[in-house]
């Protein structure tokens, strides 16, 4: 078993309010959730307007399985929005 994990820093510079980020937030991860069989939830940055942090979590029964889930999740979302930074991290059990 394998847990893939990845921490994406988003831009969002259009962001006026926290209302603002939060429909940004809320649409990038109904869009992901729909496509992809993987978990999803805002992890920090939860005060900053124009900053949005998400963690993306995927379970497979192998590493490159793992992988090519996260690197097909950040594509999806790099087509849409601007990101930051990425951190991707697989554990093996």
């Amino acid at each position: 078993m394998v847990v893939g994990m990845m921490k994406l820093s988003i831009h969002a510079p259009h962001a006026r309010s926290l209302k603002d980020k939060r429909q940004v937030v809320r649409s990038v991860k109904d869009r992901v959730k729909s496509r992809f069989n993987v978990s999803i939830a805002e992890v920090d940055d939860q005060d900053l307007w124009q900053r949005i942090s998400l963690g993306v979590a995927v379970v497979a029964s192998d590493a490159a399985h793992a992988d090519s889930q996260l690197q097909a999740v950040l594509s999806f979302i790099s087509a849409n929005v601007d990101i930051l930074e990425v951190a991707t991290e697989l554990v093996s059990r």
